[in-house]
């Protein structure tokens, strides 16, 4: 690095500290000319985005943000999102980042909750409670800003993550800070991204695996293409044009771009894939379309990461969620606390340094000798590689036998029929709860209730079978791709299909 630009690095760290104000000062100072974020408004330098985050975060002091309060953002991938964030950091406000995908009584919870000063959003989000301070041009209030330089060393602001809510109200997890750059190092541990690449991030950045992209990017200097909307055919024609090395998905939109014919990427080195199971079917078939290069990580709101599977892992293993990386302690326990032997399921306990700090409302998650729990159930194989079974809230009991809904769902989304599946328990007289299942298929009548039960008949134990199958024409899905089972339609009765 030239002596003038290091001098630059480190006066960014002086006035920032290990923020995302740093971030993009370091950026300014090394390359101020490397494209910082592409979207759907153009292209913005380094430079550029620290120049207009000092204006955003002054505009933000002008509507009446200081340190310490709180400003929501309700917007799709793009540069408004990010420069929120980082203006929040110049100042120390906190960033609470919203899900484009609540309701409009959940929004208003959730900004009463958060006591939220102003929010940023984009026009089409008009379901805000009428009390509260919006800005939807972040530009014009970049363009009113002063560029006065701002105080040194503000408080740290913290980012607010939104749990998914697919079981109930979405709750606001505090995201820590890093102190250092080894959270960076853990996840670079395994998967090989490089410094300075184009990424694209169509994954949404209000999610933890979305912001985990922008985060990493940010520490390696990459080009980020963002946009509003997520289509199969855009995005692999962003990576065609702009050379991407790797993209950030979650698993649907997985399964919509290996719908396509045209995939042609050369320059597509990794597929980062998080926020939802990976259906074992579409773990084989991208590595069989793309080559070794799809990487599956397995972690949550609360936990950050647990594991990392990689391309060698996923081929021999479709169904594995890998091993912990650097600086990542795992442990599988029994209801007591004490470890589960190799093969044996158990309830899933991890630590590393980006445990969340608790959720905004006082609660947390439990904690045995410091590892958090990550509220699913699973099992190691002889060589260390994990196996998730399901959560530990969905597993239901069966005529005395312990049976996992995600063991079926995984095993009928194998059939070439099915799109997807989802599986459930409910209430059964006889034997206390059964199996219901929800499949999505390919074209309507290629498979009947009794082709559905005789699969799972075939491949697993008795219990295992589900009594009751509904056809759908979709499941539905959050914003993040996730199955919100809650929403599924009743079961039928017995007998009924």
């Amino acid at each position: 690095m030239r002596p003038d630009r290091l001098v630059g690095v480190l006066a960014g760290y002086v006035h920032w500290d290990i923020t995302v104000a740093w971030g993009y000062a370091m950026g300014a100072a090394r390359h101020p000319d490397r494209p910082a974020i592409v979207d759907d408004d153009g292209v913005l330098t380094f430079a550029q985005v620290d120049r207009r985050t000092t204006r955003l975060a002054n505009g933000l002091v002008g509507r009446g943000v200081r340190a310490g309060g709180k400003v929501a953002v309700l917007c799709r991938n793009h540069r408004g999102f990010v420069e929120t964030m980082v203006a929040c950091a110049k100042i120390g406000a906190h960033a609470v980042l919203l899900n484009t995908g609540l309701s409009a009584s959940q929004l208003a919870t959730v900004l009463r909750e958060q006591e939220v000063a102003v929010v940023v959003a984009d026009e089409e989000f008009t379901d805000l409670p009428p009390d509260v301070q919006r800005v939807t041009d972040v530009a014009e209030l970049i363009s009113e800003g002063a560029a006065t330089p701002l105080p040194r060393r503000p408080p740290r602001g913290r980012l607010i993550v939104l749990t998914s809510g697919t079981t109930g109200a979405p709750k606001g997890a505090r995201r820590p800070e890093p102190a250092g750059l080894s959270p960076a190092a853990a996840l670079l541990s395994r998967i090989p991204l490089r410094e300075g690449e184009t990424i694209a991030v169509p994954a949404p950045l209000f999610h933890t695996w979305g912001l985990a992209a922008f985060q990493i990017g940010l520490v390696l200097g990459a080009t980020l293409v963002l946009r509003r909307k997520f289509e199969p055919e855009v995005l692999l024609a962003d990576v065609r044009e702009r050379g991407c090395g790797a993209v950030f998905v979650v698993p649907v939109m997985l399964q919509r771009v290996l719908e396509l014919a045209d995939r042609d990427v050369p320059s597509l080195r990794v597929i980062a894939s998080s926020g939802s199971a990976l259906p074992p079917p579409v773990a084989t078939r991208c590595l069989r379309e793309f080559g070794p290069v799809l990487y599956n990580l397995y972690g949550s709101t609360e936990v950050s990461w647990v594991s990392i599977a990689t391309p060698a892992e996923l081929a021999e293993h479709p169904s594995t969620v890998g091993r912990p990386p650097r600086g990542t302690r795992l442990a599988i326990l029994d209801e007591h606390g004490a470890p589960v032997p190799p093969g044996g399921t158990g309830r899933i306990f991890v630590a590393n340094e980006m445990l969340f700090d608790g959720y905004t409302n006082g609660m947390g998650k439990e904690v045995r000798d410091g590892l958090m729990s990550t509220g699913d159930v699973g099992y190691r194989d002889g060589t260390g590689l994990l196996f998730v079974a399901g959560r530990d809230d969905e597993m239901i009991v069966s005529g005395g036998e312990n049976v996992y809904p995600a063991e079926v769902e995984a095993l009928l989304a194998g059939l070439d029929q099915v799109r997807e599946a989802a599986v459930v328990g409910v209430p059964d007289e006889e034997f206390g709860q059964r199996l219901a299942a929800y499949v999505v298929c390919d074209r309507p009548g290629v498979l009947d209730p009794e082709a559905v039960r005789d699969h799972v008949r075939t491949h697993l134990a008795r219990f295992s079978v589900p009594r009751d199958v509904v056809f759908l024409d979709a499941l539905p899905r959050n914003a993040t791709g996730k199955v919100l089972k809650r929403d599924l339609p009743p079961y039928p009765v017995r007998g009924e299909t």
